[in-house]
Order: C-alpha cells, then sequence, then structure tokens
C-alpha cells in the first residue's frame, strides 16, 4: 500500500518533514503548496512528481491525497484542519496546535467531527535518547523513578536578530518558551513519568526584542508521587556540537539508578552505589534531533498503513495543552496549580 501525502508549508522546519518523506518507499508526495514561490519551487526540486501550488485548498482538491502534512505557522492551522476534514483527508499538523487553546479544542473537535485522522506532529518524544531512556526505564535501570529534570539551553536567543533567519514568527509570539518548546518537554515528561498532576511556574523574558517569555522554571508533580523540572532558558548554551540537537541535558533519577543525556546525544547509567558507564545504543545524527521528524511521519503511516497504535492523536494532545494554560496561569498567579 503506499499512502499518497501532499504538504503544506514549504518553510525552515518543513525541509525535515520532505526528507523524511522522501527516504519512505511507501509514500508518494502528490502536492506541495507555499505562498511564496521560492520555498515553494526548492521542495518541487526534490519531488519533481509532485504538483506545486500557492494554495493547500487547491492542491488538496487536485491531488486527492491520504494524508496532508500541515507544516504552517500556528495561526493558520484551524483552516487547514477544516479543509482536510470536509475532503475526508487525514492530517498530521505541526505544533503549537493553534495560538490558544479554544482554537486547538475547536481544531482536534472540527477533525472528530468529520471522522478524519488528526496527529499532532510531537517530535520530541521520538528523539532517540528519550525513546532509549524510556526502554532503559521500562527494563529497571532506575528502578522507581523519583525525579525528572531538563535543562533547555539551545543558545539561540540572544540579540535583537534571534530566530529571525530560521523562524522569524517566534519574535511575535505572546506565548514562547512553554507554548513553543516548552510543551515538547511537558509530552516527553508524560512519556517517561507518567500523568502530571500539577505544576508551579516562573517564567520571564530576557531578550526585549521578543513579545513571549524566553526563560523560565516549571515544576511538575506527577501521579506516582515522583517530581520534574523544566529548566528553560533560550539565552544559555551546553556543551554540544550543536545546542539545538539534544537542546539541553535529562537527568531521571529513581530508587536503583540514574540515566543521564547529555549534549552530544550520549546516555550514562549509574547504578545506586555504582560508578557511572556510558550506554551505548544505536542513532544517527540526521536531520532534526536524531533523526525524530522522520520516525515521527514513519509512526503516522504505520499506524495508517497497519493500524498500529497511535500515541499522538489530537484528542490525547489536549492534555498537554492543558498542562501548559496551567504553566502560564501558575506563573500569572504566582501559585501552583493543581490538574
Amino acid at each position: 500500500m503506499t499512502i499518497a501525502v501532499a504538504i503544506a508549508g514549504c518553510g525552515y522546519f518543513s525541509r525535515f518533514h520532505q526528507d523524511a518523506w522522501s527516504r519512505m518507499a511507501d509514500v508518494r508526495v502528490v502536492g506541495i503548496a507555499d505562498r511564496d514561490p521560492q520555498k515553494r519551487a526548492a521542495a518541487a526540486a526534490l519531488f519533481p512528481q509532485a504538483r506545486a501550488f500557492v494554495e493547500a485548498e487547491t492542491m488538496l482538491d487536485e491531488t486527492t491525497p491520504d494524508l496532508i502534512d500541515i507544516v504552517t505557522p500556528p495561526q493558520t492551522h484551524l483552516d487547514l484542519v477544516r479543509a482536510a476534514s470536509r475532503r475526508k483527508v487525514a492530517m498530521i499538523c505541526q505544533k503549537p496546535l493553534a495560538p490558544a487553546l479554544p482554537e486547538a479544542i475547536e481544531l482536534v473537535e472540527t477533525a472528530e467531527r468529520a471522522g478524519t485522522l488528526l496527529a499532532v506532529h510531537e517530535n520530541f518524544r521520538f528523539m532517540p535518547w528519550f525513546l532509549e531512556t524510556a526502554r532503559l526505564m521500562a527494563d529497571g535501570a532506575v528502578g522507581t523513578p523519583l525525579n525528572i529534570s531538563f535543562r533547555l539551553r539551545p543558545g539561540d536567543g540572544q540579540g535583537p536578530n534571534a530566530y529571525l533567519s530560521r523562524q522569524p514568527y517566534f519574535q511575535q509570539m505572546p506565548r514562547f518558551l512553554v507554548h513553543e518548546t516548552g510543551i515538547h518537554l511537558i509530552d516527553v515528561f508524560r512519556c517517561l513519568m507518567g500523568e502530571i498532576t500539577g505544576v508551579f511556574a516562573r517564567l520571564r523574558r530576557i531578550n526585549p526584542v521578543i513579545a513571549g517569555e524566553d526563560a523560565g522554571l516549571v515544576i511538575f508533580d506527577f501521579a506516582s508521587g515522583a517530581a520534574g523540572l523544566f529548566d528553560g532558558n533560550r539565552h544559555v548554551d551546553h556543551p554540544a556540537k550543536d545546542t539545538r540537537m539534544t537542546n539541553g541535558v535529562l537527568l531521571v533519577e529513581g530508587t536503583e539508578g540514574v540515566i543521564r543525556l547529555d549534549g552530544f546525544g550520549k546516555l550514562f547509567v549509574r547504578p545506586r552505589g555504582g560508578e557511572e558507564r556510558e550506554h551505548a545504543y544505536d542513532w544517527e545524527d540526521r536531520g532534526y534531533g536524531g533523526d525524530c521528524v522522520y520516525r515521527q511521519s514513519r509512526h503516522i503511516v504505520d499506524h495508517l498503513v497497519t493500524g498500529t497504535p497511535l500515541v499522538n492523536s489530537g484528542r490525547d494532545y489536549l492534555r498537554n495543552l492543558d498542562i501548559e494554560e496551567a504553566v502560564y496561569r501558575s506563573a500569572e498567579e504566582g501559585r501552583f496549580i493543581s490538574l
């Protein structure tokens, strides 16, 4: 079975999506759409068999894909989901799903009313180091998990030109660090540690040229009784060949051991009372984040072709957005928020 894919949006991050689709033998890209002629032409060069369009709705009508990959800014997502839902086309939608929670809920409910698949392109959980950490935890490497922390340190947020060469709309987002980036770690924390039951947050803006926050601390309570810390600062970097590959460092601590991730994608395991040793595992430094975009996209295709369980449906993802709202509410009100 071959899946016909249409791509809406050919900007900076779309190139990782395009690379992923180009490497799947059971995927055929039938259409690409972008209003920028240069971006559209660059994508068309990669997929000579695909038709190029200015408008995504025209692309949907004229190519009749099985799946549309929505890789456009958040404010465009709802209209594209409506368009795909009317045509009963399955969807992957980049995050943030929408500028605010009510619109994200409407987006999910639109797809549900139409009976169409809506998956969220949440790629961090598909990074190889997080997948391997989950496997190690399942094998008992840390015993009962007690604490998790992630120090986000991409070091890309300084000066008046911050983000302009890559994703310029970052500068205008009224909510930034948690809404755009921290949401990934909310998803990873839930994947590794279970459900989040409460948050306490302190957020701040360091770079005056951006609208939203770019640094902050968020404490998480988990249903298991464990605790978590997200320590994010987009100004500060960390030891790495590419600071945006892992984006920071992870620590998972439990009753029987510790797992540590460094900025080079290396994992280290230390049993309780013992010495830390590097844990070797297979992964490739390709694309973005250890080829996580390919793994995420492959997960969707496998679901469509063989019916394997989907871990990133729109409905499931709304829980992450509920937690995000609690983080911002906690920061605004200066108190712990129960979920």
